[in-house]
């Protein structure tokens, strides 16, 4: 087997894996104030800078299509067997469509093209990227490969706790009343994805304190300390995070990292944004 590993740059990969030649990210790009950035070149403070100062929220765009059939023709004639694609969401980004096309009309005998729906993002989506990363390094088979990613889409949860409003208001994913209401209500949105890969509203819960509090035990019902890896991730919420952090090592907890979000993700939550995600351990 000859694997090619396609991903975005939603996918919060370790440097260590970025290195591996089969690995392929495809550009989410991102405007502020009407000039577009690289969300895989721009440094993370630097965006983050730029949000704090902005006029408009920052958009997404979604990666290119070109760029992608491009890349999976020069896959077919550097001999690749078979190219497995992990993306954000069909419910986030009309993105997953344009590539599903592209799987159908790519895949033959010679090179088996995947497109599974992840239903998830960030480090969970870098993490699913990595164990088929690691999986062709120990010889497993394309399988194997598949039943792993499916291991993970189907128990890793993860809980988005949001610290300013404005951003999911304009962003669309609530109404501008309801952020105002919110706001002078110190309401605080604790988030999670749908089944279907959608960011929903999970609880909404009165004041920091008790937001905090709600996420250690969300830690407690969707995870076991040995059987789980735990990322912490967060905008600029160091404190938050070191908190939830401090949590999860004092309950048994020993693979647990701590991490920024992406450019791509931050421009929905926001700055300030705190987040646990769990994913079963693989390797």
């Amino acid at each position: 087997m000859k694997l090619a590993l396609i991903t975005d740059s939603s996918a919060a990969i370790s440097k260590k894996y970025k290195k591996f030649d089969n690995l392929h990210i495809l550009d989410i790009p991102l405007t502020i104030d009407g000039v577009t950035y690289s969300s895989k070149e721009i440094f993370l403070d630097d965006f983050f800078d730029l949000m704090a100062t902005s006029k408009d929220v920052p958009k997404s765009s979604q990666p290119s299509v070109m760029e992608l059939e491009g890349l999976l023709k020069r896959l077919k004639v550097q001999g690749y067997t078979h190219v497995l694609g992990l993306f954000l969401p069909s419910a986030i980004s009309g993105f997953y469509q344009n590539a599903y096309y592209l799987q159908n009309e790519y895949s033959d005998e010679n090179m088996k093209v995947v497109f599974p729906e992840t239903f998830i993002t960030s480090s969970p989506l870098g993490y699913m990227v990595e164990t088929a990363l690691e999986a062709e390094v120990k010889n497993l088979d394309f399988d194997t490969v598949i039943a792993n990613f499916e291991r993970l889409r189907d128990n890793d949860s993860a809980f988005m706790l949001v610290d300013d409003l404005k951003w999911l208001s304009k962003s669309g994913r609530l109404s501008n009343s309801a952020a105002v209401l919110g706001t002078l209500f110190g309401i605080k949105p604790v988030l999670t994805f749908s089944d279907a890969g959608s960011v929903e509203l999970f609880e909404k819960v009165r004041t920091t304190k008790k937001a905090m509090s709600r996420m250690k035990k969300l830690l407690l019902e969707h995870s076991k300390p040995d059987d789980y890896k735990i990322y912490i991730i967060h905008s600029r919420a160091e404190r938050k995070a070191k908190e939830l952090y401090e949590f999860a090592v004092a309950q048994g907890y020993k693979d647990v990292e701590i991490l920024s979000f992406g450019a791509v993700i931050a421009t929905h939550l926001g700055i300030g944004a705190t987040a646990y995600a769990m994913v079963p351990k693989i390797f």
